[in-house]
């Protein structure tokens, strides 16, 4: 059995999603099949952004369990410490619909600093592409105390499925950041793997299951509350996010300002169609390697109506 923890995300508003791969409607709430391929960005120069954290007259510092960390002046987070009452909200981003958030109740939650659960993120965008991988690779990286519980699914002998999603978060409790998801899609907490079988009843549950190797992201406020508060492999890196045009990108450099990928793809038609809610679960292991459970509720308000999204290098 796992310990479960009551980690949950709540996001809502804008959803922009893109798929890559053989795989069709794999992970998340909308997504659409088409080609992809990554972006090594070759010959382009360093950037000297280290990350999106606030600089200056508009950051502060704050003490978040032992760490320094710089905040917006003024933002959601340096007010309200993740409980910003709706009314705030609703008074400074009037184009949002918020009729979901009404609907909940945050509690207060001792994570390693005083937090309230769940986290909100009003507005956000992201691209996700879907890609087969080694199977007996994909189980060298994941720990044994998880494996007991949880497996890859199987897409294809010897093979299963990994997700690479980059996250815009343009308006959340935690002010505003940008972040990288990769993880393996995994079955449900001690059930058999029948493969695609498997992944369609999760589909058809709107409830996924997955294992996150990795999570970088470009404030230390998001890093910061990702590793000491729900044990998730966060660290800090520039990342950019552009979508003006009919296209969004996600470009990501290292550590040094070196440029490493990105990820284009065209913004998709939507259609106007009931908000569907989905979930994505992970698990992973505490501080003392015991197993966890954390989730994040997703309300997608757009999403595709035809497969058009592409990434292309």
């Amino acid at each position: 059995m796992f310990k479960l923890k009551s980690r949950k995300t709540i996001i809502g508003g804008v959803l922009i999603v893109g798929l890559a791969a053989g795989a069709a409607l794999l992970y998340g709430p909308s997504l659409a099949l088409d080609r992809a391929s990554m972006n090594e960005l070759a010959g382009v120069s360093p950037t000297d952004r280290t990350s999106n954290d606030p600089t200056g007259e508009n950051a502060t510092i704050i003490d978040l369990a032992g760490n320094e960390v710089p905040v917006l002046r003024d933002g959601l987070f340096d007010r309200f410490r993740s409980n910003p009452p709706l009314s705030v909200v609703k008074e400074e981003r009037p184009d949002l619909d918020l009729s979901w958030f009404e609907t909940m109740r945050k509690e207060e939650k001792d994570v390693g600093f005083i937090t309230y659960s769940p986290n909100f993120y009003y507005s956000n965008s992201s691209i996700t592409a879907i890609y087969t991988a080694d199977m007996s690779k994909l189980k060298e990286l994941m720990p044994d105390e998880v494996l007991d519980i949880v497996e890859p699914i199987s897409f294809a002998p010897g093979k299963g499925i990994v997700a690479i999603t980059s996250y815009a978060y343009h308006y959340c409790d935690n002010d505003t950041y940008n972040e990288l998801s990769i993880s393996i899609v995994t079955t449900k907490p001690n059930k058999s793997n029948w493969g695609l079988i498997s992944l369609m009843g999760e589909l058809n549950e709107n409830s996924l299951w997955g294992y996150v190797l990795k999570l970088p992201v470009d404030t230390e406020l998001a890093r910061v509350r990702g590793v000491v508060g729900y044990n998730l492999p966060k660290w800090l890196i520039p990342m950019d996010y552009d979508a003006e045009g009919d296209q969004m990108a996600f470009t990501y450099y290292d550590e040094e300002g070196n440029p490493d990928f990105s990820m284009v793809g065209k913004k998709l038609d939507v259609s106007e169609t009931e908000p569907e809610i989905g979930r994505l679960n992970f698990i992973n292991l505490d501080a003392e390697g015991r197993q966890t459970h954390g989730y994040s509720d997703i309300r997608a308000l757009e999403k595709p109506a035809v497969p058009t999204q592409r990434m292309s290098n």
